[in-house]
């Protein structure tokens, strides 16, 4: 999502330039985080503190939302993406408070909204409003669309042909002086599917520390070994064991067939 929003960022920015009509700096993306406690207040003091606000520390909350909601205006906002929308307790009174709000900037506002977040109908943000209470969430669920994202896997052709084109765009953005075409996707493929099993969290986290081990140890390229110094996450870690043995023992591959064949 974030490499998605720098992306339009930097077409925003090449297509109408740095500054507003009216001499702002022109800002397309906006982004926060939020946590387990974040009410309406919360939210808006977070978008002015993106913005640089000067108003950000002294206000009322409705203070807070006029002068967030000007801001985009003014720095005319396209995508205002929302991180970590997990933490919020939606079905408490500050997830109904900021739902409500988010419905109005949807509404009002030529805005985008992007929000980011791990098991999200289960924390009851597309509800259908079972109970009264539940009915401005109820509102968030029709004006959303979800977007899933889900593990690799190597059970087909397919399948292993999408981990082999995110191996090779991975190899485009380590930045090692020994680093080479293949590095992952040929010299390594199985491997990193074990360590990771097959999820994005993982397999940037076993990147992220090998690179950095590559850089500390003078290696500048990852391979087997350096790797297999490096730890990951848990829960990775405590799955690896039986993957990783049908990889060894060719019960599976994660290579397709036509990268198999340029081995051979």
């Amino acid at each position: 999502m974030l490499a998605f929003a720098g992306k339009f960022h930097r077409r925003e920015i090449a297509e109408k330039g740095a500054f507003t009509a009216d001499g702002h700096e022109r800002l397309p993306v906006c982004r926060v985080g939020l946590t387990g406690n974040t009410g309406m207040k919360d939210l808006n003091r977070s978008l002015l503190k993106f913005f640089g606000h000067p108003g950000r520390n002294r206000g009322t909350t409705a203070q807070f939302g006029q002068r967030a909601l000007d801001c985009m205006l003014a720095c005319e906002v396209r995508l205002l993406a929302l991180d970590d929308l997990h933490f919020l307790k939606w079905r408490q009174s500050n997830g109904i408070e900021v739902s409500n709000h988010l419905t109005r900037i949807a509404n009002e506002f030529p805005v985008t909204l992007v929000m980011i977040g791990v098991g999200l109908a289960g924390k009851g943000l597309f509800s259908e409003g079972g109970i009264p209470s539940e009915e401005a969430l109820a509102q968030t669920g029709r004006r959303t669309t979800r977007l899933g994202m889900r593990p690799f896997t190597i059970e087909s052709e397919a399948d292993r042909r999408e981990w082999r084109q995110m191996l090779l765009a991975l190899e485009q953005r380590v930045v090692l002086a020994d680093s080479h075409p293949g590095m992952l996707a040929d010299d390594l493929s199985d491997y990193p599917f074990a360590r990771s099993t097959g999820h994005i969290g993982s397999l940037m986290t076993l990147i992220n520390r090998g690179s950095q081990r590559a850089v500390r140890s003078g290696t500048e390229c990852l391979t087997r070994d350096l790797l297999d110094r490096v730890r990951n996450d848990e829960a990775s870690e405590a799955a690896r064991g039986e993957l990783e043995t049908a990889l060894e023992r060719r019960r599976l591959t994660s290579k397709p067939r036509t990268a198999r064949k340029r081995a051979a």
